[in-house]
């Protein structure tokens, strides 16, 4: 089980729902896309959509519906800092329940689209936050 240092609540909002009156198992990557946005500006101290990256993996596993009335926290943490990619894994959870985890890869481009190394100052910034559980490479 992973031990999460980051975690953000996120709302449900009607718009999220199917028809079935659950979050879609779409919206809620959506979720954890808010808690990497949110991961990024408060511990790496960038915004997002300035870093020059793309998701090349992501992997989910759906346990429990989500729910209009629930409160929805997303967990996050960064397990590895790779060459020029970033792994991380997540927990979103109703109450005590956890309704989806999974693992989210973002590679690191420059302006061409081409991997890069990971800055340095995200590395240190993401250690010491991660207070050393992260595998580096």
């Amino acid at each position: 089980m992973a031990t999460f240092t980051y975690e953000t609540e996120v709302p449900v909002r009607f718009r999220d729902l199917d028809p079935m009156g659950r979050v879609h198992n779409a919206v809620v990557l959506v979720y954890v896309e808010e808690a990497r946005t949110r991961y990024f500006q408060e511990v790496v101290g960038e915004r997002l959509e300035q870093t020059g990256g793309a998701l090349v993996h992501q992997e989910i596993d759906y346990t429990g519906p989500i729910e209009l009335e629930d409160a929805v926290t997303v967990r996050y943490r960064v397990s590895k800092v790779g060459g020029s990619s970033l792994t991380t894994v997540f927990e979103v959870r109703t109450d005590d329940d956890v309704a989806a985890d999974g693992e989210v890869v973002h590679v690191v481009l420059d302006e061409a689209g081409v991997p890069r190394a990971v800055p340095d100052a995200w590395r240190e910034r993401i250690v010491a936050f991660e207070d050393g559980r992260v595998d580096l490479e």
